[in-house]
């Protein structure tokens, strides 16, 4: 499907129907790793899931917090926001984020003292589980923000809410990992000039709030959303919601979700500044020969649904995704 270039803001008759086109691009600095601005914490339970956020042990009074933060390097504050974005992070995705500038060994050898300190202080931890198992090593830690951090990110932000402190099962983390496994793999192709990444937001800042039928309140919880562009540069860019399955859900359950999408398209929010994002289902299993049955399920799926138009979606391995957003309108 191609998409003709439409005016995204300030458009008052855009057509409700129209699926993934191109739109001028808004040129958010979305993608900036270590001098971004956008919201950096955000609240890490959606009522379903355990929240992230650790207990108070080991509690570090005002004065210490306020050296804390004085102290700290722009690279330090990009760690915190960057580990409060996505939930948790390993140590390999904190390296390819933000010490892709190294070499590869001395890269990841600067990434391990670092978040050592960043540990030390009180502002990082990391879950008992390892990525890897135990054999891994150090390399394997999976880092989330301590209380120590998270206070000093919402005094940075604003925000006052605090959130509650309960283990996450080892599903809750995988997800998020391959979510910012997504992301990292984007960052890496804009550094490679293969597309721009405008814009991203991984859940729950990807998420849309909106009235539905009666005045009901419903929100529809994508993982990701991307704002690309193929050529770097270009004034118009590619939306995508992303939804990852790393072959936990039914394929009901996943048609399920690909309607709460069509609910949402049908609102016309989205198509009032461009077109409607294509969604992007990356499907996966520990069984490469499941997986591939599940994705060609969950596509005939789709296109026999009645309830849904099927040019919206595209059903992908994960090493496909990339491929898919590089194409942009022109798939």
């Amino acid at each position: 499907m191609s998409g003709e270039p439409v005016e995204r803001r300030g458009n008052s008759e855009a057509d409700d129907s129209r699926i993934a086109d191109r739109f001028p691009s808004t040129k958010t600095p979305a993608s900036s790793l270590v001098s971004s601005s956008t919201s950096a914490f955000t609240p890490a339970n959606d009522g379903g899931h355990t929240a992230t956020t650790p207990p108070p042990a080991n509690r570090v009074g005002k004065y210490q917090l306020r050296r804390l933060a004085d102290q700290l390097s722009d690279r330090d504050w990009a760690i915190l926001r960057s580990v409060a974005e996505h939930r948790f992070l390993t140590v390999n995705q904190i390296c390819l984020l933000h010490f892709h500038d190294l070499g590869s060994s001395s890269g990841l050898r600067r990434t391990q003292r670092v978040l050592a300190r960043l540990r030390k202080t009180g502002l990082l931890e990391t879950l008992t589980r390892r990525v890897g198992g135990m054999q891994a090593g150090s390399h394997g830690l999976v880092h989330y923000v301590a209380a120590a951090g998270e206070h000093l990110l919402r005094t940075e932000s604003g925000d006052v809410a605090r959130r509650r402190w309960h283990e996450p099962s080892a599903r809750f983390v995988d997800h998020h990992l391959a979510i910012a496994d997504l992301r990292i793999e984007l960052e890496i192709a804009q550094r490679h000039q293969a597309l721009e990444l405008v814009r991203h937001e991984v859940e729950p800042a990807a998420w849309r709030r909106y009235t539905g039928l009666g005045g009901a309140l419903i929100t529809l919880k994508p993982d990701a959303y991307f704002e690309t562009s193929s050529t770097p540069g270009s004034d118009f860019v590619d939306a995508w919601f992303i939804e990852i399955d790393l072959g936990h859900e039914t394929i009901r359950t996943l048609i399920s979700k690909c309607r709460e999408y069509e609910q949402y398209r049908r609102q016309g929010i989205e198509q009032e500044e461009g077109g409607f994002p294509w969604v992007i289902w990356s499907l996966t299993h520990k069984d490469e020969n499941k997986a591939e049955r599940r994705r060609v399920a969950l596509r005939e799926a789709i296109d026999n649904d009645r309830q849904l138009d099927p040019n919206i979606f595209h059903v992908a391995a994960p090493e496909q995704v990339l491929p898919i957003i590089q194409k942009g309108a022109t798939i």
